[in-house]
């Protein structure tokens, strides 16, 4: 399963919530809710980063009212998921046993890997 998009900010682990783009000819930082994707020349960021941020003098920040939700899980998450309950789900192959060839017939000799069984000399 991929891992929630993170603040862009250096050393914040927290969850990104919104989207910063500027708008270099309008000297206009938009800070909006999270992007579908992550795009090149924008930024993901965290609730508080996203509050707090401002711009250089000059410059207008437009900001989003509303809340900053997470963003829903995607069907790729959810079937992730699923498919991880199931592998887990599974019951552990058993492991062969190494005495099964020499009870068949003790004076065979087999391959195992790159080991060979060798029969006892009688």
């Amino acid at each position: 399963m991929r891992s929630p998009r993170r603040c862009s900010r250096n050393g914040c682990p927290r969850q990104a919530v919104a989207t910063l783009t500027y708008v270099y000819n309008e000297s206009t930082a938009v800070v909006g809710p999270l992007a579908a994707f992550a795009e090149p020349h924008t930024y993901d960021l965290c609730e508080p980063h996203a509050r707090s941020l401002t711009a250089p003098r000059g410059w207008d920040v437009v900001r989003h009212e509303g809340e900053f939700e997470p963003p829903p899980p995607t069907t790729d998450d959810l079937v992730a998921l699923a498919e991880a309950v199931r592998e887990a789900a599974r019951p552990a192959p058993r492991p062969p046993d190494p005495d099964q060839n020499h009870r068949e017939n003790p004076h065979q000799t087999g391959r195992r890997g790159h080991l060979r069984v060798i029969p006892p000399n009688h």
